[in-house]
């Protein structure tokens, strides 16, 4: 991946045609990137380098910020940009970007609107992530709740918008000119052919850099020998382009981690399992940790356990419960990854735990439940019923799923240096763009990471239009 540029020795190529948008990565963000360039009236071609579209925004659980949308107003919350912005410093301890925090907090309501009404991609209020940040109940999903979902309602209406999504097309390298305005791609297609396209602006939605090991080695080292649990594609390329071209960099240190994922299954717990009355052990049987203080960063204390691994620990009503709205859950239990006992001794047996351990953690939860208290981790189990048998067990472990830092932009999605003067014609949104996370796991609130790929998509795909050849 590199810059290419005109010089003596090297000319540019006589590109093949000529495009106004070019969008980089057919996730969440790009695709919604098309929609918007193709509603300001602008040709727009999306580049996907694998064979279908997956990603990131399929591995995900689909859900999506939205401050101040008309489904928050149908359901009477209330909600605003300020409560969000105070809700993301809080999380973050200060550290994020409150510029781009306000920004989010203005328009992702709007843009899930605009999909709703103008694309026929429904995303709904979701009250099973109450909570866990947000002082309002603000996350929306796409009704099937999950992530490929998402992404095939952003594709269909890409089709019917008439934005072309090119798969086995992968960017090898952007051609700049003197004033690192992008003037076309290099694009690589099955059997080596090459091609040169010309373009008026570029999107990069070419999400995060976990896929790196090289620049997971360098920002994040912690994570360095952590399992990777995001799409391999991810390697950073849109920030590394960006950084050629003499863009600035935030917050390459942020990540989002999973500490659910089902070993050696290799699916994602569902959160709601905890959120209502589930908790978490590890290896001997010991709670370790508040299991819905961070969720998004609970890979740091359960790969800090023996092994590395931890046992999610609920029952067969709440299993049932979450078979109604989670694929994963259905996944577990088809792939046998749940055991079940009718008694805590048995399921400590199948566990290979210590006798007695379950039985103890649940009572010590049962106690200050009943005083109406806070347990020793500082978590209330108030209003949640207690757990009764059949008890359940999944056996999990740590991983990375998605980096935070990225490029730094303005309020248009427009790629800037470091003194906040913008790149001509270059836009960046979901990962390959910073995010509001500040510089560390412990800042992500959950959601904000397609929020982010949604708002920015929309925000630079209405941008890039500006820059159409035929304007």
């Amino acid at each position: 991946m590199s810059i290419l540029r005109n010089t003596p020795t090297s000319p540019l190529p006589e590109f093949e045609y000529t495009i106004d948008v070019a969008v980089i990565g057919a996730g969440a963000c790009g695709l919604t990137a098309a929609l918007a360039a193709r509603d300001a009236g602008a040709d727009v071609l999306v580049f996907e380098r694998d064979k279908r579209p997956w990603g990131s925004t399929s591995m995900s659980l689909g859900a999506v910020c939205g401050v101040g949308s008309k489904e928050q107003q149908r359901h009477g919350i209330a909600d605003s940009a300020a409560t969000f912005v105070a809700d993301v410093m809080a999380k973050t301890e200060q550290r994020a970007d409150p510029r781009l925090a306000r920004l989010i907090g203005e328009r992702s309501g709007g843009v899930l609107d605009w999909l709703n009404e103008t694309h026929q991609v429904p995303l709904l209020l979701d009250a099973k992530w109450t909570g866990l940040g947000h002082s309002a109940r603000r996350l929306h999903i796409p009704p099937g709740r999950n992530g490929e979902e998402l992404l095939a309602l952003l594709l269909n209406a890409c089709a019917r918008a008439g934005a072309e999504v090119v798969t086995e097309a992968t960017v090898t390298a952007l051609y700049a000119d003197e004033s690192n305005r992008i003037v076309g791609l290099r694009v690589e297609r099955p059997g080596g052919v090459i091609e040169n396209i010309g373009c008026g602006a570029v999107v990069l939605a070419t999400c995060g850099f976990g896929g790196n090991e090289a620049m997971i080695a360098e920002h994040i080292p912690e994570m360095r020998h952590a399992r990777y649990f995001g799409h391999e594609g991810n390697r950073g390329d849109g920030i590394l382009w960006g950084l050629e071209l003499g863009a600035a960099a935030a917050d390459m240190t942020a990540y989002q981690g999973l500490g659910t994922l089902a070993d050696p299954q290799q699916i994602v717990v569902p959160h709601p399992l905890m959120i209502e009355g589930g908790f978490l052990v590890n290896i001997e049987g010991k709670r370790f940790t508040h299991e819905l203080a961070n969720i998004s960063g609970m890979c740091v204390p359960v790969l800090q356990q023996p092994e590395g691994r931890a046992w999610v620990i609920f029952d067969e009503r709440r299993h049932q419960a979450c078979l109604e709205h989670s694929v994963e859950q259905r996944q577990l239990a088809e792939v046998g990854a749940i055991k079940r006992a009718d008694d805590w001794a048995t399921l400590e047996q199948l566990c290979g735990l210590p006798a007695g351990s379950l039985a103890a953690e649940n009572a010590a939860i049962d106690a200050a439940r009943s005083a109406d208290r806070e347990d020793h981790l500082g978590r209330s189990f108030k209003d949640l019923a207690p757990l009764q048998a059949p008890f359940c067990a999944v056996r999990v472990t740590g991983a990375l799923f998605h980096t935070q830092g990225g490029l730094c932009i303005n309020e248009r999605a427009q790629v800037v240096r470091a003194d906040d003067s913008p790149l001509p014609n270059l836009y960046a949104g979901g990962g390959a763009a910073r995010s509001i996370s500040g510089p560390a796991v412990t800042g992500y609130l959950p959601a904000v990471g397609l929020s982010m790929a949604i708002t920015l998509g929309a925000i630079a795909g209405h941008a890039a239009a500006s820059h159409r050849i035929s304007a």
